[in-house]
Parts: C-alpha cells; sequence; structure tokens
C-alpha cells in the first residue's frame, strides 16, 4: 500500500516551499494564483490530503460543526438534521453527525471526546438528561449548543419549543370544540420535552375548569406503535376519551391507526391533535391537525448561536423558546352529540 503523500512532496512538485504549499492547502496567508493552481494540482496528483486532527492541534478550524444526536431515527429528527445542515451550509460549515443513546458511556467517551476535539464547535440534539457529557460541555472546552432540550439546566445556550405553551394550544383548540374528556399520550423523559407537554395539558384543563383523570393519560415513546399501544388502552376506558392529544404527530398516527381499528371515525367518534406537524402529517388520513414546530428559524438561530460562539463571541448559557403555531386539518372536530 502507498503511503500517504507527504506535503514536502507537493510542494516539491510546485516548485515551491512547504510552508507555500500548507498555505495554499488551508487557504490561510498570501499565495500567488499561480502557485495556488500548481500547489492544488500536484496535491491533486498525489491524493494528498491534510491530516484534520494535525490541524485542529495546531488551533486551525476544521470548518465542521459535530451534530450529536440521541438515538436517531424518529422522522422529526430527520427534519431537524435537514434543516441544521442547509443552515450550516450556508454558512460555510460541513456537518459531522454522530449518533449514540448517551455520548458518556464507556463504548462512545473516547469518539465523543475526538469528535469535540476535531470540530470547531457542537450542536447536541435532544440529548438525555441523565447523560454526564452535558457537565463536560457545560466547562467550555469547545462552543456548543442543545437542541430540543428541558430536561435541566446546563452551562450553555439552549434552542428549544415552547413546549408547554403549544400542547396549552392544543388542549385548548380541543376545548374550544366542546371536548372535556380528553386523552393525553406522553413521550420518553429523556429530552424533558414530554413533561412539558404535559405540564400544558393540565396548564389547559385547569383553565377551562375540567379535573385532570390520571386514566387519561397514558405512556408512550414518541414512535408510532407506541401511540397506538397507548391509545388502544385509553379507548377501552368507560367512557373513552371524545379526544387524544399525542405529543409527537408519530403516536398521533398510532392513534388515528388505533381508532380505525375499533371501526371508529376520526373526527366523528374520536378528534386526535398531535405535535411537530412533520411532512406526512398533511397526508395520513384524515390530515392531522398538529402544532408546527419553526424549524428552519430554529435551526438558522441554533447554528447561529454556535458559529459565534467559533467567532470568539460571547453567547449567554441562555434558552431561546420558539412559539408553536396550530396547524387545524380534518382529524379533530366537534364533540361527538350524546347516542
Amino acid at each position: 500500500m502507498r503511503k500517504a503523500s507527504k506535503l514536502s512532496e507537493v510542494a516539491q512538485i510546485a516548485g515551491v516551499s512547504p510552508i507555500t504549499a500548507s498555505r495554499a492547502i488551508r487557504g490561510v496567508g498570501y499565495v500567488s494564483e499561480a502557485a495556488r493552481a500548481r500547489i492544488m494540482a500536484a496535491a491533486s496528483q498525489l491524493n494528498y490530503t491534510p491530516d484534520m486532527l494535525a490541524r485542529r492541534m495546531r488551533g486551525d478550524r476544521s470548518n465542521l460543526i459535530g451534530m450529536f444526536v440521541n438515538n436517531y431515527g424518529s422522522v422529526v429528527l430527520h427534519e431537524i438534521t435537514r434543516a441544521i445542515s442547509a443552515e450550516a451550509r450556508a454558512r460555510g460549515y460541513d456537518i459531522l453527525l454522530f449518533n449514540a443513546e448517551r455520548f458518556d458511556s464507556p463504548a462512545r467517551a473516547g469518539t465523543s471526546d475526538m469528535l469535540g476535539k476535531l470540530c470547531d464547535g457542537l450542536l447536541l440534539v435532544m440529548p438525555n438528561t441523565a447523560d454526564g457529557f452535558l457537565d463536560v460541555i457545560g466547562e467550555g472546552r469547545v462552543p456548543c449548543v442543545l437542541v430540543h432540550f428541558d430536561g435541566r439546566e446546563v452551562a450553555a445556550p439552549v434552542v428549544a419549543l415552547q413546549n408547554r405553551k403549544g400542547a396549552e394550544a392544543a388542549v385548548t383548540h380541543l376545548l374550544d370544540l366542546g371536548h372535556r374528556r380528553i386523552g393525553f399520550i406522553g413521550g420518553t423523559s429523556h429530552t424533558g420535552q414530554s413533561g412539558e407537554r404535559e405540564r400544558g395539558y393540565r396548564d389547559a384543563l385547569r383553565n377551562a375548569g375540567v379535573s385532570v383523570d390520571p386514566a387519561l393519560i397514558a405512556e408512550g415513546a414518541f414512535a408510532q406503535a407506541s401511540g397506538n399501544a397507548a391509545a388502544q388502552k385509553l379507548l377501552a376506558l368507560d367512557p373513552p376519551p371524545t379526544a387524544i392529544f399525542a405529543a409527537n404527530d408519530e403516536m398521533a398516527f398510532g392513534v388515528i391507526d388505533a381508532i380505525h381499528s375499533r371501526g371508529l371515525k376520526v373526527p366523528g367518534d374520536v378528534s386526535v391533535i398531535g405535535f411537530d406537524d412533520i411532512p406526512l402529517a398533511s397526508h395520513v388520513f384524515p390530515p392531522l391537525t398538529t402544532m408546527r414546530q419553526p424549524m428552519a428559524e430554529l435551526a438558522a438561530r441554533a447554528v447561529g448561536d454556535v458559529v459565534a460562539m467559533i467567532q470568539g463571541e460571547a453567547v449567554p448559557a441562555v434558552k431561546t423558546a420558539f412559539p408553536m403555531e396550530l396547524v387545524i386539518r380534518q382529524s379533530t372536530g366537534p364533540v361527538p352529540a350524546a347516542g
């Protein structure tokens, strides 16, 4: 196997000094256009690639933003990743995606540390509240912004949603339609978002003078199958709910499936509302009423904050929470008339 070409070989072929060759490849300092062209041609001829880690150790920028993702798989996470990637590219950065359940586990700690050193900055998307890596980023070793996190206080900027107010708006929509027996299906507790959405559910009921019935609160896992299973339990109650609020759209799809499996209609028998407004929400049957999160604006703020930190600007360790928009489609309707 041929050894990797050295910078000195590139410089020799291009007829320049190694320092000049380094400047041209790194894109720093002055190099004439003619010399730059010869250097890049020589580098291409030798398949030369600079050692990124070595460059970072010298203090150079990699133009990489590490996106640390907690269990990549959900549709909403895919949409967030796409929005962040587009925003990063527009600012001249590439995204390096690292997927793990936790970033402080013995099997992942070394990789986390290496990628933290390789990247100019990090975006932690939906991290686990219990992850010790959150304490490491609080030490300020690398510029870092958390995305979609409501778990606990952290010593870093956070870009999130107004989960509680958004959930309150969703349930208020159902209350305005006359529903009083409203079920809630929560997701996992890892990021703190489900808890905030449950608080919003409770706020709306309390504001309407409706008592919270613990039997109407079911546990899901932010996945369609879990929404179906939770809805089956709610629909087996006597009396069943006339409306169900699922803490994300994927669970809401499972709720609709469960209602249809019992020979019932949405919204004629049971209304359903979700949360996120992922692309499929407008294409299921019936199209899903949901709370839309502003993906582009959220991505712009998250990437903007981490780039500002990379460039040495002070970004306060505070939470920026974006409001949600109620999108009314055909899955919600008036409370059914008493039979």
